[in-house]
């Protein structure tokens, strides 16, 4: 016990002295788990949702549909239910292909289907406003309300006839917005279509006085609802071309939507945490010497190794582990949203299961790890009489470099020695630059990308959910990432002017001013950016084309080579402040504190 207290001890000690470090590390983490964790739920919390409408809905376990018309369909679609395995059935109902139209003149394909006034065993759709279907007026299906901007009382035009709406209604039997059609005019291809109900009579008597297409159907309960597969396999009919629909299609049908969601998530985890990585690594490494003169104390007073890598280690793990509760706390509270961009399901979302949990805690870990592993090792191999007198890590002499940056301006000469001496922080400023530039380019390609809408035709009047669903999360993403870009600049230049301000003090005395002190801090930072800048406009098309389906439009180089100049121009603005204010420290007050 008494071990632990000291480490704990230890730990509070140094989290209140670098409270900003302490920070970045939770903010990073919470950021970065959050976003992974909503990736991995995508699919279990859009299968939860189908499963309670489902329940809520009386939803079939099998939906048979046939385009063919004629006095055979109805009797062939009714023998289905004389097998043992059929334990109740709705139907035959008749399913109308038509085109609505709202006051506002926003047009889309409908497809209306014919049930009764009195809901029946299987099929039930759940009215969440409004009133069930009758004479003269029209039901529609939430998502597509919403979509439309539609509620109860509006009047909708369908085929060139008026409509009440009377309500509205969810329901499992078909996909979500705006895959309701499920199959096509005559058993084809179909196109985004809504999903709306009228009574028998209003359906027959619509599809007879406009000539419309028509589709029957019929929902079946089987006895075994795991055993869909097996009863559609058993179920041939040489006479009649069906379409077997299992609930099991459909609640994959349902993750179309969220197709591009998932790697946008998980993959922007993936460079959140190799920016949060950064930027502690960054931290880590400007506490390098601080951290080797405390194990140095730790050893002078009797701490084995083992104590002294707990007390390294321990702070960045809790901080790790606190990040990721508030990651999973945010990716819970969030994750309704994301993952039902349609207002077509009904029920509360899970949160994320404890494969998700697993994960995101080892990325946390990873991160603490990754960050703090080098320094970390270093302090602990230093023996403890240098560890208790270290001082600046002094670097090699390079004449050839030395003659190199002679013929350069002062900004330029200061900015490149800098940059020879700490060539790892080098690195770390291309690679963040380089991460921020492929979130930006994969965004500007996912923007360019040409998509139909779900209007009437393809119009744009209704827009392509999955589309916008897809740019708001890249945006995020992007957004993240760019912030957390932004830290890692300041911090880089701060760090790399704290452990040069000796050598800075030194050229002062010779001549340079502070403005070309600043000036040269800057440009140790832009050097790398302006490499990473340029090293990230192939890798995010890249990225981006490895989860792309079929032919991906790419942005006009223009538009890359714009962005890659913004990102060289905002990381000099955002150096500019850290620099100028360590340029200004004065010259006598730096050199007595390296001498003292």
């Amino acid at each position: 016990m008494g071990s632990i207290v000291l480490v704990v001890r230890l730990v509070l000690a140094d989290v209140r002295r670098h409270r900003v470090q302490a920070v970045m590390l939770l903010l990073a983490v919470t950021v970065a788990t959050a976003t992974m964790a909503l990736g991995l739920s995508l699919r279990g919390v859009s299968d939860a949702l189908y499963v309670q409408t489902r329940a809520a809905t009386a939803g079939p376990d099998v939906v048979v549909l046939s385009g063919e018309t004629g006095p055979a369909v109805t009797p062939t679609l009714v023998s289905l239910t004389d097998t043992p395995d059929v334990v109740a059935h709705h139907g035959p109902y008749r399913i109308v292909y038509a085109n609505l139209t709202t006051r506002d003149s926003t047009s889309s394909p409908v497809v209306v289907q014919g049930f009764g006034e009195k809901p029946g065993a299987v099929n039930r759709p759940l009215v969440t406003s409004g009133q069930w279907v009758r004479s003269g007026g029209t039901v529609l299906e939430r998502g597509f309300a919403t979509a439309l901007g539609v509620g109860v009382g509006d009047h909708v035009t369908i085929a060139g006839r008026s409509y009440p709406v009377v309500g509205i209604a969810v329901t499992a039997a078909t996909s979500i917005y705006p895959w309701a059609a499920q199959i096509g005019p005559g058993g084809g291809p179909s196109d985004y279509s809504g999903l709306a109900w009228m009574t028998q009579t209003d359906a027959r008597t619509l599809a007879s006085s406009q000539d419309l297409p028509v589709t029957t159907a019929m929902d079946l309960k089987l006895r075994d609802p795991a055993a869909t597969e097996a009863f559609i396999d058993a179920r041939s009919v040489p006479t009649l071309r069906v379409n077997f629909r299992s609930w099991q299609f459909t609640a994959q049908q349902d993750m179309v939507i969220l197709r591009n969601s998932q790697p946008i998530l998980v993959v922007g985890s993936w460079l959140l945490s190799f920016l949060a990585i950064t930027g502690v690594a960054a931290l880590a490494a400007g506490r390098a010497v601080e951290q080797t003169r405390r194990a140095g104390l730790l050893k002078a007073v009797g701490a084995t190794p083992g104590l002294i890598a707990a007390v390294l280690f321990t702070e960045y793990l809790v901080l790790a582990l606190v990040g990721d509760v508030l990651g999973l706390v945010i990716a819970r509270l969030t994750v309704p949203a994301i993952a039902s961009p349609t207002a077509s399901r009904i029920g509360e979302a899970v949160g994320p299961g404890g494969a998700t949990v697993a994960t995101a805690t080892v990325l946390a870990v990873a991160v603490a790890v990754l960050s703090t592993l080098r320094p970390t090792l270093r302090a602990m191999r230093t023996a403890t009489v240098t560890a208790l007198s270290a001082t600046a890590h002094q670097p090699r002499h390079r004449p050839w470099l030395t003659a190199l940056s002679a013929l350069l301006p002062t900004p330029l000469l200061l900015g490149l020695r800098l940059t020879a001496r700490r060539p790892g922080r080098a690195v770390l400023q291309a690679c963040s630059t380089a991460t921020t530039m492929i979130a930006i380019v994969a965004l500007l390609t996912l923007y360019v990308q040409s998509e139909r809408g779900y209007g009437l035709n393809g119009s744009s009047a209704l827009p392509n959910l999955r589309g916008e669903h897809d740019r708001r999360l890249m945006l995020a993403v992007a957004i993240l990432l760019i912030a957390l870009a932004v830290v890692n600049t300041i911090t880089l230049t701060w760090t790399t002017a704290m452990d040069a301000r000796a050598n800075m003090a030194i050229a002062r005395t010779l001549g340079a001013t502070p403005g070309q002190i600043s000036a040269g801090l800057s440009a140790a930072q832009l050097l790398p950016a302006l490499l990473g800048a340029l090293a990230g406009v192939p890798l995010g098309i890249g990225l981006f084309g490895l989860f792309s389906v079929g032919n991906t439009i790419t942005p006009p180089v223009s538009w890359m080579l714009a962005a890659a100049l913004v990102i060289v121009l905002a990381t000099a603005a955002l150096t500019a402040v850290p620099a100028r204010w360590a340029a200004r420290r004065p010259v006598a007050q730096t050199l007595s504190a390296e001498t003292a």
